[in-house]
C-alpha cells in the first residue's frame, strides 16, 4: 500500500496558569477610641477595649439601655444591695453562721474598693471604681491624656468647640473659655487696649500740610494753619504767601462816579477826574473806569509763529500749540517727539512722530484697535488664504491639509499624497491605486476577491462555489487564483476503484507482473512561485513496511526540464523534491514509479502527480 505525506508545519504552545493568594489583612495596634474622640462617645466614662470600647457611669448613676447615657437616682449595683438586704432579713429570722459571714465579707470588699480611690487614688481629677478597676476621668473642659491618669486643658478656641458669636473673640481659660466683643474704630482713631483713641497725625507726620503751614491736631482729624498772617488788603495764596489784592478790579464799585480807582499796596485810592490806567488797561468810552486791553484781539501781542495768544487781565500769555514746546534758545515752539520722550508707553507696537502729535502702527498680522494705540490680531483665515484648512495664530496664520494631502512648497495649497508610491508595496498585497486624498487596493481581475481588511486578496474557490466550467466527467481542483479540470481515466487492463485510483486487472506473465504498475494513484499538489528550494513536496513508501523492504524511485515522465528529483530517506521511504526555482506559474504532471523489493519479488506502483505552481498569494 502507498502512503503520501505532504510537508506541514506543526506548532505547539505551552500555557502555564499560576494563581497566588496573598493575605490582605495585616496585624495592627488597637485604636483607643476614647482618646481619639474625647467626650463624644460616652456621657460619663469611656473604657477602651480591644477593637472597640464600652461606656460606664459615675457613682449613683446607672448605664441606660443605649449603652451611652447614664440615669441618676439609682445605685451603681442594685443587685448587690438587694442581696445585702435579703441577707439582713435572713439574719433576723435564722441566725445561721453561714448567713452571718456574708455581710462582713461584702463590706470588706467595698471598703477595699473605696480605699483604692481614696484622695482620688492615682487620678489627677476624678477616681471611680468600674468592675473592680480604677478608671480616671477629668473635669468638664479637660481631656484625659494617654497615660490614663493626667488631664489636659481643652483649648475650645482652637478645637472650635466654643460658643462665641460673630463679632466676638474667643480667649481660652483653664477648663473653659471667654468671649470678648471685637471693636472697630472710625477713621482717625485706632484700637488700643480695647478702646478707640485719637491718632495724632501731626505727631506721626502723616498730615498733608505744606511747608508754610503748621499742622494742628483735632479729634479724629487735623487742619493746616498758615504760619504767616497777612495784613488787610492782602490775600494768602495756597503756598502761604501774601499777595496784594487789587481792589480796583475785585470790588464792584470801589470809587464813586467821576473818580478813578488807583490800586496801592495793601489798599487803593480814588482820584477825582484823573483816570490813569495801568499797563494793560485803558479807559472806557465815558472815561469813568479802566478796562482790560485784549492784546490777542487787537493784535498787539508779540507771540511768535506757531504760538497761541491767551488774554489775561492786564496782560497776555503766549502758549505753544498742543504737541509743541517752547525753545528758549530759538524763542520758538518746536515739535515734541512723543515717541522719543515716552518710548514704549504710547503705542503697543510702533510709534511714528508727526508734527504736533504722533501716530501708532502695527506689525504684520495685526491691525490698529479703536483706541489708536493698541494692536489686535487679524484673523487671516476669514479671507480663505489656504486651499483646504486654515488655523489662525497670534499675528499670523497656518495652512494645513486634510488626511491624504500634504502642504505644497507655497505653504498655501495642498497636493495629493501618493500613498502607493511612498509605501513600497506595504499597503496592498497585489496592486495599489492612488486616489485623491487616499488610496485603494485592487486584486487580479479573475480568481481573487478583496478580503475584509481591504488590503489583501482572498482566493476564490471556484470548485466549491460552482463557478467552474468543468464537464461532468472531469473533477474540479481549485488552485491559487484559478482552477483546473482534471480527467481521471484508467488505461487498458485497469479498473477504477475510486475517484483517484486505478488497479491492474491481471498480468499475463512474470515479467509483465513485475514491470507494469499494480496500482496507479492520482495526486494534486499546489505550490507558489516563491517556494524555497530545495523543497520536499511528496513522500512515497509502502504501508505497512516490513524488514527487508527496499524501494527504487524513478520519474518516468513530466520532468523534461529537470525541475524535480527523487531521493531515498531510507530503504522503504522516498521523497520527490523541487530542486530548481520555478519563476512563473506552470503546471506539471509527473509519473513517479516506485518498485518495491519484498521477499525476492518486485512490485511496481505508479503515482501520477499533478503539480500546479501558481503566483504567490496576494
Amino acid at each position: 500500500m502507498l502512503s503520501v505525506t505532504e510537508i506541514e508545519d506543526h506548532h505547539e504552545a505551552l500555557s502555564i496558569s499560576h494563581e497566588a493568594e496573598m493575605s490582605n489583612s495585616l496585624p495592627g495596634d488597637d485604636q483607643d477610641e476614647c482618646l481619639a474622640y474625647p467626650g463624644e462617645l460616652c456621657q460619663h466614662l469611656c473604657i477602651n477595649t480591644v477593637g472597640s470600647y464600652k461606656c460606664s457611669c459615675f457613682p449613683s448613676f446607672t448605664l441606660q439601655d443605649d449603652g451611652l447615657s447614664c440615669n441618676p437616682g439609682e445605685k451603681i449595683n442594685p443587685d448587690f444591695e438587694d442581696d445585702a438586704q435579703n441577707t439582713a432579713l435572713e439574719e433576723k429570722a435564722t441566725p445561721a453562721p453561714e448567713a452571718l459571714n456574708i455581710q462582713p465579707e461584702t463590706n470588706n470588699t467595698l471598703q477595699v474598693e473605696q480605699d483604692k480611690c481614696k484622695d482620688n487614688g492615682p487620678c489627677k481629677h476624678i477616681c471611680n471604681m468600674v468592675e473592680e478597676e480604677i478608671v480616671c476621668s477629668c473635669s468638664l473642659g479637660f481631656v484625659l491624656l494617654s497615660d490614663g491618669v493626667s488631664c489636659e486643658d481643652i483649648n475650645e478656641c482652637i478645637s472650635d468647640t466654643h460658643t462665641c458669636k460673630r463679632g466676638e473673640h474667643c480667649i481660652n481659660t483653664i477648663g473653659s473659655f471667654t468671649c470678648l466683643q471685637q471693636l472697630s474704630c472710625q477713621s482717625g482713631y485706632e484700637l488700643k487696649d480695647g478702646e478707640c483713641v485719637d491718632i495724632d497725625e501731626c505727631e506721626r507726620g502723616t498730615h498733608s500740610c505744606k511747608i508754610n503751614f503748621a499742622c494742628q491736631n483735632t479729634k479724629g482729624s487735623f487742619y493746616c494753619e498758615s504760619k504767616q498772617r497777612c495784613m488787610e488788603g492782602f490775600l494768602q495764596d495756597p503756598e502761604g504767601n501774601c499777595v496784594d489784592i487789587n481792589e480796583c478790579t475785585s470790588l464792584p464799585e470801589p470809587c464813586k462816579a467821576g473818580f478813578n480807582c488807583i490800586n496801592t499796596v495793601g489798599s487803593y485810592t480814588c482820584q477825582k477826574n484823573l483816570l490813569i490806567c495801568s499797563r494793560g488797561y485803558h479807559s472806557n468810552e465815558d472815561g469813568t473806569r479802566c478796562v482790560d486791553v485784549d492784546e490777542c484781539q487787537s493784535a498787539t501781542h508779540h507771540c511768535g509763529e506757531g504760538q497761541i495768544c491767551h488774554n489775561l487781565p492786564g496782560a497776555y500769555r503766549c502758549d505753544c500749540k498742543m504737541g509743541y514746546q517752547y525753545d528758549s534758545f530759538s524763542r520758538t515752539c518746536i515739535d515734541i517727539n512723543e515717541c522719543w520722550n515716552y518710548p514704549g508707553r504710547l503705542c503697543q507696537h510702533s510709534c511714528e512722530n508727526t508734527p504736533g502729535s504722533y501716530h501708532c502702527s502695527c506689525s504684520s498680522g495685526f491691525r490698529l484697535a479703536y483706541d489708536g494705540k493698541h494692536c489686535e490680531d487679524v484673523n487671516e483665515c476669514d479671507n480663505n488664504p489656504c486651499s483646504q484648512e486654515c488655523a489662525n495664530i497670534y499675528g499670523s496664520y497656518q495652512c494645513y491639509c486634510r488626511q491624504g494631502y500634504q502642504l505644497a512648497e507655497d505653504s498655501h495649497s495642498c497636493k495629493d499624497i501618493d500613498e502607493c508610491g511612498q509605501s513600497a508595496g506595504i499597503l496592498c498585497t497585489f496592486r495599489c491605486l492612488n486616489v485623491p486624498g487616499s488610496y485603494q487596493c485592487a486584486c487580479p481581475d479573475q480568481g481573487y476577491t478583496m478580503a475584509a481588511n481591504g488590503r489583501s486578496c482572498r482566493d476564490i474557490d471556484e470548485c466549491a462555489m460552482g463557478t467552474h466550467n468543468c464537464s461532468s466527467a472531469e473533477s474540479c481542483y481549485n488552485i491559487q487564483g484559478s482552477f483546473r479540470c482534471l480527467l481521471i481515466e484508467c488505461p487498458p487492463n485497469y479498473r477504477k476503484v475510486s475517484d483517484m485510483r486505478c488497479e491492474r486487472i491481471n498480468c499475463f506473465n512474470y515479467l509483465d507482473c513485475q514491470n507494469t504498475a499494480l496500482r496507479i494513484t492520482y495526486y494534486q499538489l499546489n505550490f507558489q512561485t516563491n517556494i524555497v528550494v530545495p523543497a520536499h513536496i511528496f513522500r512515497i513508501g509502502p504501508s505497512p513496511a516490513y524488514a527487508g523492504d527496499n524501494i527504487i524511485l524513478t520519474i518516468n515522465k513530466g520532468n523534461e526540464e529537470n525541475y524535480f528529483n527523487t531521493r531515498k530517506l531510507n530503504s522503504y521511504t522516498g521523497i520527490v523534491y523541487l530542486q530548481r526555482q520555478v519563476r512563473e506559474p506552470k503546471d506539471f504532471l509527473l509519473d513517479v514509479e516506485m518498485k518495491l523489493w519484498r521477499q525476492g519479488t518486485y512490485t511496481t506502483f505508479m503515482a501520477k502527480i499533478y503539480i500546479f505552481i501558481t503566483s504567490h498569494a496576494y
